[in-house]
């Protein structure tokens, strides 16, 4: 183990090195994301991971990839100003696409109108149930996820009467119903639920509300900034409960918004977590990651950066044109960083989840449960 995780390291400092040859094509990748507003967090780490991939697949494949990264804020029709904007310079193979879901439906009228593939980190449900061929999602998607996340909280922690806060955005709203939807199955019905707003700054009254319905455990379906306002409004009110948070808790910016004492008895659904991992490939993105940006990578990150990887490896074989890329994606297997990539038919690209769990000591989460395909394999 020790010898392959050596070899994967030195595979990513070659990658980071100066480049020697001449690089025989140029290749721009739009990358449009929230980097401002609300979701600043997601979204700066789809920057960052979008221009990590480029620099690598440049090395990788001799072809000069560039990721043309703009700021969608969190308004779809900023998001559609965006697209239409790159696709006046003529259309690319494809564009990725902004993390957030309500962004992503207002882009995919235009993707299929212009026949054009947009690769996204977005776990919206509805995105790949609109029988759109040009979607293709690198984060798995709320069925994997949410799958886990309910079968962690009732399985592993115990919760029999959970309460649910989840966003009033089209990601807390998908989120939500396929997790409610899994606990309904596993025979557990949520005592309390509500819809919470990106803009409250005091969410306190909603966390009384779920106390005084009796609930066991809170189960959270929030972005970065609402997830680490409930922590640490419950820790405030003294809650002694479990929870169980969505993909914005693994963050490792979200955990740095909290005391290390708040975290204790909390645990959160991911597509991956290169921050946590001790070895292997995941590790060794983290440590390229860092080098580069000075700070902690997430699962945000690293699905973009498998995104752009696999995009560059479709582009190297021959897929320079809408048509042949989405053809390429629709087909091929890719073996990214956090897990092998293939489509379910419908544009899914991801279907493997983990469980992190923090011991309130320190930041840093440690992976509890690996999950594929409906099932623990650890």
């Amino acid at each position: 183990m020790r010898r392959a995780y050596l070899t994967i390291c030195v595979l990513f400092l070659s990658l980071s090195a100066p480049a020697a040859p001449v690089l025989a094509d140029q290749v721009v990748v739009p990358v449009l994301a929230p980097i401002t507003g609300f979701l600043a967090l997601e979204g700066g780490a789809q920057r960052n991971g979008a221009i990590l991939a480029a620099e690598h697949a440049s090395k990788r494949h001799n072809i000069k990839f560039q990721a043309d990264v703009q700021d969608t804020t969190t308004a779809p029709d900023v998001a559609v100003s965006a697209l239409k904007r790159t696709l006046k310079n003529g259309k690319p193979p494809g564009v990725l696409g902004p993390i957030l879901g309500s962004q992503m439906l207002a882009l995919l009228p235009i993707a299929d109108q212009e026949g054009l593939p947009i690769l996204t980190i977005s776990g919206t449900a509805k995105l790949t149930e609109l029988g759109s061929v040009n979607v293709f999602r690198f984060f798995p998607g709320d069925s994997v996820v949410k799958a886990a996340h309910a079968l962690f909280a009732t399985e592993q922690v115990g919760m029999k009467r959970p309460a649910i806060l989840f966003q009033t955005t089209a990601y807390g709203q998908s989120g939500r119903s396929v997790l409610v939807e899994n606990l309904n199955r596993l025979g557990v019905t949520p005592v309390y639920e509500e819809g919470l707003s990106p803009a409250s700054k005091d969410l306190s009254a909603a966390i009384a509300k779920a106390a005084s319905a009796g609930a066991d455990g809170l189960l959270l379906h929030l972005h970065a900034g609402p997830t680490a306002l409930v922590i640490r409004q419950a820790h405030e009110l003294g809650l002694n409960l479990p929870i169980v948070a969505g993909s914005a808790m693994h963050q490792p910016t979200t955990a740095a918004l909290l005391e290390p004492v708040m975290l204790k008895g909390v645990c959160a659904e991911s597509g991956s977590a290169p921050a946590a991992e001790v070895d292997g490939p995941g590790k060794a993105f983290a440590d390229s990651y860092r080098a580069r940006f000075n700070t902690e990578p997430d699962a945000f990150a690293l699905a973009e950066y498998d995104a752009v990887g696999m995009f560059a490896k479709a582009y190297a074989a021959g897929s320079n044109s809408a048509a042949t890329m989405r053809a390429w994606l629709s087909k091929n297997p890719y073996q990214g960083i956090a897990m092998s990539y293939v489509s379910n038919g419908k544009g899914d690209m991801a279907h493997s989840a983990v469980i992190v769990c923090y011991d309130g000591v320190s930041h840093n989460a440690r992976v509890a449960r690996r999950f594929k395909d409906g099932a623990w394999v650890n």
